[in-house]
């Protein structure tokens, strides 16, 4: 039997779904966690009432009957937040999610990863004009989008489809509740630990013995002059890296610790990756070498090969696109790191007002 039917044999589990789903619709603020938990208490004080009238526990569905006169969840949700005038309250949480989904993770990763740099690098090295260029097109775009989604959902608004839809809704269908998220195990935070200090020493070894980086390649190519630059930061990097599950080892109760740690580590990590992508732009005597080149006990013969000079150019190429593809991802984990960062603060500030909790 599937989560969702297990969960609606109990009743009293419906309240919680229920007021799970309409959490998701109200509007994130301080008084979030105030109107959940009013709301709930007002639901289970009507099916009290109702249990004591019948004289006997109300089953799944009565009290699917209780949650369905309350109304849908969405309605419910928007009811609780600040009046609007324009797009009313049963549509504003849709206009909403639809408005930011569309501005802030289509349009602006599009700019931010493809059109932005498609501008810098056809802007001859002024970079000035590249980002107004970008920031121009980028703001015409999301308000153009915003003003086509408002004006949707206004129409939406002054016509009758609505109202069907709300009617159609089942509060056994709703999904159930979600578990509370963990935070990092003890067993997770050695494993961390161990993989990371594994890295660490191999890090360490690698001026050494080139060979657990290149492998056999390591009879003709060694690293060049940049690894040299930027090996310190690195392994600075790698330490600073297992700070956080030593801390989460030691604190477990900072709960704020991993997201912080997350953004701290992933900048770092971006500026770092970012030097490193510059360097391919800067190679001395013309030769471009930025991140491995010949040995320098080979032959002269063995140097002036076509093959290997050849070969050579491939590996600095294929380099440089995993580091740039890199420095994509990073940006884009970074963002999400950044959000969630957001999310536990806020978390954290509504719990510390008591005013904020069950009356």
């Amino acid at each position: 039997m599937s989560e969702t039917g297990k969960s609606t044999r109990n009743p009293a589990e419906l309240v919680d779904r229920y007021l799970q789903a309409v959490r998701f619709w109200v509007p994130k603020s301080e008084r979030q966690g105030d109107l959940i938990a009013e709301l709930g208490e007002d639901l289970r004080s009507q099916i009290d009432a109702k249990e004591e009238e019948l004289g006997r526990p109300l089953d799944k569905n009565e009290v699917s009957d209780i949650l369905r006169r309350c109304g849908p969840p969405m309605v419910v949700g928007a009811r609780l937040g600040p009046p609007r005038q324009l797009i009313g309250p049963t549509l504003f949480p849709i206009y909403a999610f639809v408005l930011k989904m569309v501005v802030l993770w289509i349009q602006l990763p599009i700019f931010l990863f493809i059109l932005g740099p498609i501008n810098l690098a056809n802007a001859n090295g002024d970079w000035g004009d590249a980002i107004v260029k970008t920031l121009s097109e980028a703001w015409t775009a999301g308000f153009l989008a915003a003003a086509i989604i408002t004006l949707v959902f206004a129409i939406i608004e002054r016509t009758p489809a609505q109202a069907a839809v709300a009617c159609k809704w089942d509060p056994l269908k709703l999904p159930p509740v979600r578990k509370t998220e963990r935070k990092v195990s003890p067993a997770q935070a050695i494993s961390q630990l161990i993989f990371g200090v594994g890295g660490l020493v191999w890090l360490l070894l690698l001026p050494q013995h080139p060979f657990l980086i290149l492998g056999p390649a390591a009879a003709f190519l060694t690293g060049a002059p940049v690894w040299h630059t930027f090996f310190v930061p690195i392994v600075v990097l790698s330490v600073l890296s297992l700070l956080r599950p030593a801390l989460a080892l030691a604190r477990p109760e900072w709960d704020w610790l991993p997201p912080v740690a997350e953004v701290v580590q992933g900048i770092l990590t971006l500026l770092l990756v970012n030097f490193l992508v510059n360097a391919a732009g800067h190679t001395p005597n013309g030769d471009w070498h930025p991140y491995v080149m010949l040995n320098g006990m080979l032959t002269e013969a063995a140097k002036n090969s076509t093959q290997l000079i050849r070969l050579t150019a491939i590996v600095n190429l294929s380099i440089l696109i995993c580091l740039a593809c890199s420095w994509i991802g990073i940006a884009i984990a970074l963002v999400v790191q950044i959000w969630k960062l957001f999310s536990v603060l806020r978390k954290r500030r509504v719990n510390q007002h008591p005013a904020l909790q069950v009356r």
